[in-house]
Parts: C-alpha cells; structure tokens; sequence
C-alpha cells in the first residue's frame, strides 16, 4: 500500500505547488495552465518571472501532449501517462516532466538536447530563427521548437534523463529551473 503520508511529506519538503499524472488532453492543458497562473497570481510573484514560468509550463505540457510515444501495453503492462509537477525551492521555480520514450527515439531526442544545450544565448536566438524559417515539420506534427524554446526562456542548460524501463521503452525527465 502507499504510504501517503510519505509521498505529501516529500512533496512539501520539495514545496510541489502543483502535481499531475495521467493522460494530458487538449482540456487539461488549458485548465492546468489557469490553475497555475491563479497560484502565481496568489503566491505574488513578479509579472516577469509568472512570464516566464507560464510560457516555459505552456513548451513542456505542450511536449507531452504532442510529442509523448503511445505505449502499447502487453498483456501484463499498464497504461502509461505522464508526469509534471511544479516547485518552488531557494527562490528557484522547478518544472519537472517525465513520459514514455521509445528505445529507438532516445538517440534523436538526446542528441537535439545535447546540441541545444552547447549554444550561447546569442547562438540559440539565431537557431531558433533557423529552424522557425527552415519550415520542416517533424514526424509529429511539430517544427522542432520546443526545446530550443524551453532553452531560451529559462537560461539554463536542459537537465534530462533517460532511465531505461524495458527493451521498448526508456523514461524521459526533464528537470528545468526558472529564476
């Protein structure tokens, strides 16, 4: 059985302003995006920083909505959904994200990151331009954007990782901070 007492207790001591698992759907977007701002709103935050912590919510829950990998579960597997909780820890915001990843696609993705987060700043102005007028869509729909994006608003280096899960799937988390 769960120890809830143990997962509330982890959460206020890493001050998880608000947590979700499950599927992310179009609907959930918009209500956990007006959820957010209203705790912003409440917690008196400055307008920049709220900016800033919104649009770089609004990249990853889009991430997961758009780019997750369907699972497909086998007789004895679960649906998977994903993970993202929000905090606030020494005065430093921490969106943290966690899906589904097929094997196959870990290489692409990790190689994207890792090409994004050996860019400056004015480097990352000028991908993102590129990559805005190349017009190439990726696989899913998506322009390549996101991570450039999320690299961007929060200033900092993405920190990821992949833990291998079975020999179809690895777990993908992102763990970004926001000053």
């Amino acid at each position: 059985m769960l120890d809830i007492y143990d997962f509330y207790d982890k959460m206020e001591r890493n001050n998880i302003i608000l947590s979700f698992k499950g599927d992310i759907t179009a609907d959930l977007l918009s209500s956990i995006l007006q959820i957010m701002e209203s705790k912003l709103d409440n917690m008196g935050e400055d307008p920049k920083v709220k900016k800033k912590i919104y649009n770089v919510l609004v990249e990853c829950l889009q991430n997961l909505y758009h780019h997750m990998d369907e699972v497909t579960p086998d007789v004895n597997d679960k649906p998977r959904a994903a993970i993202f909780m929000v905090g606030k820890v020494d005065g430093l915001f921490n969106i943290i994200t966690g899906n589904y990843i097929k094997v196959e696609n870990v290489d692409g993705l990790k190689k994207r990151i890792d090409e994004v987060n050996l860019l400056t700043k004015e480097e990352l102005k000028e991908y993102y331009k590129a990559v805005l007028n190349n017009g190439q869509m990726s696989v899913k729909g998506g322009g390549g954007l996101g991570i450039i994006d999320i690299a961007r608003k929060t200033g900092q280096k993405i920190n990821y990782t992949f833990m291998p899960v079975d020999d179809r799937y690895s777990f993908f988390s992102l763990n970004l901070k926001i000053a």
